[in-house]
């Protein structure tokens, strides 16, 4: 069992993108399932079911170019609405867990949340 679930989706996702597979197999828990949610509405995975994510290729170049875990279990990090940070000039997003759960940095400052910054993705 893993301690942190998120962290190990996150591991498996970069890595499966590096090793240029299909699929990934993701470890279930409410969290990782709106992580991947948040990551097919955008376009870096294609689907997510039965704890299976497939991922998105064009031309052999993969959809993700890296992932960055920022909130960690030993130090969780926070930010309010005025201060979620921009990825990569725009081109990549940070997901941030709010009251209105998972939402992109673009969703969290249009609906004027913050919240916990979960990751960044480009």
């Amino acid at each position: 069992m893993v301690a942190d679930a998120l962290s190990d989706a996150i591991i498996r996702i970069k890595n499966g993108y590096m090793a240029q597979k299909k699929d990934v197999i993701l470890p279930k828990s409410k969290l990782v399932t709106a992580l991947c949610a948040v990551l097919v509405k955008n376009g870096y995975l294609a689907t997510y079911k039965d704890e299976v994510a497939t991922l998105v290729y064009t031309k052999k170049v993969a959809a993700l170019t890296d992932l960055d875990r920022i909130s960690k279990p030993g130090l969780r990090i926070y930010v309010n609405k005025n201060n979620i940070p921009t990825v990569v000039g725009g081109r990549g997003i940070a997901i941030i867990s709010t009251p209105a759960g998972l939402l992109t940095d673009k969703e969290a400052k249009k609906q004027g949340l913050g919240g916990e910054l979960l990751c960044k993705i480009w």
